[in-house]
């Protein structure tokens, strides 16, 4: 039997799958239906046939779990942006731990079966934990509103109380839609492509301070709005503006101006600070990249005499954590403006053992080597598409002892461990909430060069 968009059909939910979803099977026939947890019975409408699945709406629960819980936010639904909120939180932990078992069961990397997976390391208090905030701005009969697209849409959800949103970063959001109304600032249309697209607003925990950068396809002037900003949140020190006039889904041009202040805000993690660009990459949960980065730390177990490589090292934060343990430490990233804070930072800091270029890490390993330079161990953090083809060429042909591999994508970290498994020893996979009540979870893996390949 053929099942068909809109059916509706009764269905007990087996797993959760790697964005959340229950899944379970019906006359053999895989269903994918988010919102719904593992063991409940539901009872769903098909949305949408595949070749090997179907995807559902959840209709109605007609046994639940006994972890389902009831989420605190009235958005939930329809925002879209967190996906587990309905699952109690020592769960959700648990489910992260699996999304990885998941993914190495899909690409099975050699021996991973064996693989030792550490209990997700959660928080204590999973809200407000977001200290980075990036909202899509829209104009409704008026008046703008700033918020997230609904999932799978270019529909605006405004949001007005997130509560994984640092609440500070929340306020300032709230003021910026109504000062942007009030000083009647052109906003983006997916039509006319004029005006204020996307607002960034970052907190940095140590000190308070906040950045802006509002993200525009043509010109703006923002000056009276930046001036009652700042009178209302003395916790401003920077405002930014950055130009893109392109009709795709990157958020960011690649030119950015300081409109006010200063040009970088300074923040701290483990024992040592740093400042941060308005472009410059920093994770989105501070609090657990202390976490994160002391369980790095641990799991290069260094010496004191190692050359160590910070692979897409931006501003250099997770290689500051290792900079007085090892004798040299190198770094490399491809946004220039990172580079040019990771040296600013390093020297602010008085570190002479670093040293850092602006390139492709695939490119930029080979010409060390060629000048002698020799890594005993590597660190590698990459963006959510894992490590470059040609980096994981690089990394098997130079072989560091020992490697670090830091993952915010449990499927990309799955597939590059494929490769790297031929001449590492995978020690274990430490994973750390960095995002409670999303399908999301960072992992550090801890690696060991093979004596022979």
């Amino acid at each position: 039997m053929r099942l068909e968009v809109k059916q509706r059909i009764p269905l007990k939910i087996k797993r959760m799958g790697i964005n959340g979803e229950g899944i379970g099977f019906y006359q053999k026939t895989l269903v994918f239906v988010p919102g719904a947890l593992k063991g409940e019975e539901v009872y769903c409408q098909i949305t949408a046939v595949k070749r090997n699945f179907v995807e559902a709406r959840l209709l109605k629960v007609n046994k639940a779990s006994k972890f389902r819980v009831e989420p605190a936010c009235e958005i939930y639904q329809a925002c879209g942006g967190c996906q587990i909120m309905h699952l109690r939180y020592d769960k959700q932990l648990d489910f992260k731990a699996d999304l990885l078992k998941q993914a190495l069961k899909k690409f099975q990397p050699s021996g991973y079966e064996d693989y030792p997976i550490l209990e997700t390391i959660g928080m204590d208090q999973p809200s407000h934990y977001r200290a980075k905030l990036q909202f899509q701005t829209r104009s409704f009969k008026g008046k703008v509103h700033a918020g997230l697209y609904a999932e799978n849409s270019h529909r605006l959800i405004p949001i007005q109380d997130c509560l994984v949103q640092d609440q500070t970063t929340q306020r300032i959001i709230n003021v910026v839609a109504d000062l942007l109304t009030k000083h009647r600032i052109p906003i983006y249309d997916e039509r006319k492509i004029q005006g204020i697209r996307t607002v960034m607003v970052r907190r940095a925990r140590q000190t308070g301070q906040v950045q802006l950068i509002f993200v525009t396809s043509c010109q703006v002037n923002l000056s009276k709005l930046i001036q009652d900003l700042v009178e209302t949140f003395p916790e401003i020190v920077t405002v930014a503006l950055n130009w893109n006039k392109q009709k795709s889904s990157d958020i960011y041009g690649e030119r950015t101006d300081i409109l006010w202040g200063q040009e970088a805000i300074s923040e701290a993690v483990l024992d040592f600070e740093f400042s941060l660009s308005p472009r410059a990459f920093y994770q989105l949960n501070p609090q657990q990249t202390e976490v994160l980065y002391g369980e790095a730390v641990k799991a290069l177990d260094l010496r004191g005499d190692e050359h160590l490589i910070d692979a897409y090292c931006g501003v250099g934060t997770i290689g500051f954590a290792f900079a007085r343990k090892v004798q040299s430490l190198r770094g490399m990233d491809i946004i220039p403006e990172a580079i040019e804070d990771a040296k600013k930072n390093a020297a602010r800091m008085g570190l002479t053992n670093t040293h850092y270029e602006a390139g492709k890490a695939e490119e930029i390993i080979p010409k060390w080597y060629q000048e002698g330079y020799r890594a005993d161990a590597l660190v590698v953090d990459p963006p959510r598409t894992g490590l470059d083809d040609k980096l994981l060429e690089t990394i098997l042909d130079f072989r560091p002892e020992k490697m670090v591999y830091v993952s915010c994508n449990v499927s990309t970290l799955a597939r590059d461990l494929v490769a790297l498994s031929r001449a590492y020893k995978v020690e274990y996979i430490q994973s750390v909430d960095m995002f409670p009540h999303t399908a999301r979870t960072e992992a550090v893996v801890k690696l060991t060069r093979r004596d022979s390949v």
